[in-house]
């Protein structure tokens, strides 16, 4: 008789699979939980101790972890020698092993968990089991996952599991039980405080197929963190429009990351990954309207991130351009009928977008390797401070500290010029400081006159001070730290620009 171990936490479609079983012959074995489960269902099922003569000790810790288990799973049935020792040892094989893990995500996921009720959730014989059936993957059907049951069942019903069913499924194994371990020891380096361990592992669900990556000839998903990340772009509702896209993800995470650097109601234009236009005023309209003027052509075609509640006269501003994405914290019932539509607009709602989220790490690939490093989470590194001879006015100074904000996610060489908490011109991504000045300075007009200009980092020589001063900026802050540092203040003390330093840069790469 063909034999089925049954042991699941979560028993979603567990007595079903059972009774498919029974009918095809089986004899099942469980455990615990769901050996009750199936016996309440009406479903014949030995309990494992009957068959290993030893009971279930230590609080359940032990159930499965014995010989007459392990070996029934792992013999070879190819192998002559193996079938003589099972036959010996008056071991039975088992051909089917059904088993997902103790809930350990649910359980880290309640607020009053404790290091004891984490532990406590650690799997230790599933994975064993898991493994071992994964491992004999040519002898034994392996199942993890709920959604399987049915093609087992069916594939049985032909006249056996085909080897890539159980190829397949052991390759799942694996992936199910690397994840598990990830998360555990991610939770516990985060106990531990080391961030950056000797072997850093990290694990990922998958969210999203997407129809492509940056191009069209790149494939791609969305993944995201097992535990939900509040203001994260994960944890945002979709309200309309398309599928998101790889490109719109990834410059609308960008988005959010600006848009949280300020406390105030803040509206924030982006495109390709660089804000094009930031404002702060007193209502949602005023910053969105100011963040539009500020750059109306770069907008086109980019996202919007608010951090209030849109009204029904600023849905009709945004509804007059081509926006791919508005992002905000709520929407009235008549902005929403206004921005629904437009069918390809993609509306999304996240509540918690003022969150400042929780990861402290991030990660970029790169051949071979892989990039970690803390989280830009800082502004600024103490006091500024001033050091030309004369100090920024206290308007000067609020205007610095905005554009300072806007600057630190520019990609880098990056300037950027603001005037009254609103963004005037923005200098991205040039392989040199002077050029981006230059960019920034054309981009802002005549605004630009009375303006102040930020840089991520220090000025390598005063050229950037000297087109500041022939545009009429009148203040300037930047990390400071370049060995002509004192060519960029004397220029700035004859031009009578007030500078400020940081001593601290934002390169954003």
């Amino acid at each position: 008789m063909a034999r089925a171990f049954l042991s699941v936490s979560d028993k979603t479609g567990i007595v079903d699979f059972a009774k498919g079983l029974v009918e095809l012959g089986f004899e099942v074995l469980s455990t615990g939980g769901t050996k009750r489960a199936l016996s309440e269902a009406g479903v014949p099922v030995t309990g494992v101790s009957e068959i290993t003569g030893f009971p279930e000790c230590l609080d359940g810790r032990v159930k499965t972890l014995h010989p007459k288990i392990h070996a029934g799973i792992l013999a070879m049935r190819s192998n002559p020698e193996h079938m003589e020792q099972l036959k010996k040892l008056e071991i039975e094989p088992i051909d089917v092993v059904a088993v997902n893990l103790y809930p350990f995500k649910q359980t880290i996921s309640k607020e009053n968990c404790t290091l004891e009720d984490a532990i406590e959730n650690i799997d230790i014989g599933g994975p064993s089991m898991l493994r071992a059936a994964a491992k004999n993957w040519q002898d034994v059907a392996v199942i993890t996952d709920a959604a399987d049951y049915g093609k087992v069942l069916d594939e049985l019903k032909a006249g056996g599991v085909s080897k890539e069913t159980k190829f397949y499924l052991s390759a799942k194994v694996f992936e199910t039980t690397a994840a598990y371990d990830a998360l555990i020891s991610s939770y516990l380096r985060k106990i531990t405080g080391n961030d950056l361990p000797e072997k850093f592992t990290v694990t990922y669900e998958k969210a999203q197929e997407m129809r492509y990556g940056e191009n069209p000839h790149q494939r791609a998903a969305f993944y995201k963190t097992p535990l939900p990340v509040e203001g994260s772009l994960a944890v945002a509702e979709q309200l309309n429009g398309k599928e998101l896209s790889y490109n719109n993800i990834n410059d609308a995470n960008a988005a959010l990351a600006q848009l949280r650097e300020f406390d105030g109601i803040a509206a924030v234009g982006l495109k390709h990954a660089n804000p094009c236009g930031v404002a702060q005023a007193d209502s949602v309209y005023e910053a969105y309207t100011k963040a539009y003027q500020a750059d109306p052509t770069s907008i086109f075609g980019g996202i919007v991130a608010v951090n209030e509640t849109v009204d029904a006269k600023t849905a009709e501003e945004m509804a007059k351009i081509f926006l791919e994405i508005i992002i905000a914290p709520d929407y009235t019932k008549e902005a929403l009928e206004i921005l629904c539509k437009k069918k390809n607009l993609r509306v999304l709602k996240l509540p918690s977008i003022r969150r400042n989220g929780e990861e402290k790490l991030e990660m970029k690939s790169v051949l071979g390797g892989l990039l970690v490093q803390e989280t830009d989470n800082a502004l600024l590194d103490g006091e500024l401070k001033v050091v030309t001879k004369r100090a920024p006015t206290e308007k000067e100074m609020a205007d610095l500290l905005f554009t300072w904000k806007i600057v630190k996610h520019i990609k880098s060489n990056g300037i950027a010029i603001g005037k009254d908490n609103c963004s005037l011109g923005i200098g991205p991504g040039q392989v040199n400081r002077i050029w981006a000045t230059i960019s920034a300075i054309e981009r802002s007009g005549e605004a630009v006159k009375g303006a102040v200009l930020a840089s991520d980092a220090f000025f390598p020589f005063s050229d950037c001070v000297e087109e500041a001063a022939k545009a009429g900026i009148t203040a300037i802050i930047q990390p400071g730290g370049s060995i002509r540092d004192q060519e960029s203040i004397d220029l700035a003390d004859e031009k009578g620009i007030a500078m400020v330093f940081t001593g601290m840069r934002h390169f954003k790469h």
